[in-house]
């Protein structure tokens, strides 16, 4: 399996991921509280962690590539009043942004 984090700066991070959750909530598995989550999907899973002004979101499965697509997608949708920046880099492994806009 393979890794990926994204470090999103927000000053509603907490709001988003609890949104985040409860939105996965409703047909797969989350547990969540204001400033930790996760969210298990059929093809990895997804931890999430608010930590003042920054969403911290870590993926994991056998396809980072589709994770990255549908957890970035999701909370780019919600914050579309602001102008976020998620972008995806590989744990323990060379940098590989993928701007989601």
């Amino acid at each position: 399996m393979t890794q990926s984090i994204s470090r999103v700066q927000t000053p509603k991070a907490s709001q988003y991921l609890q949104q985040l959750c409860k939105h996965f909530g409703h047909k797969v598995p989350v547990e969540f509280d204001p400033l930790n989550g996760s969210i298990k999907l059929p093809f990895g899973s997804c931890t999430l962690e608010a930590r003042g002004e920054e969403l911290i979101l870590s993926v994991e499965g056998e396809d980072t590539g589709k994770l990255e697509q549908v957890i970035g997608s999701h909370l780019e949708r919600f914050a579309f009043r602001e102008s976020l920046n998620v972008t995806w880099d590989s744990a323990g492994g060379p940098s590989h942004p993928e701007t989601r806009q």
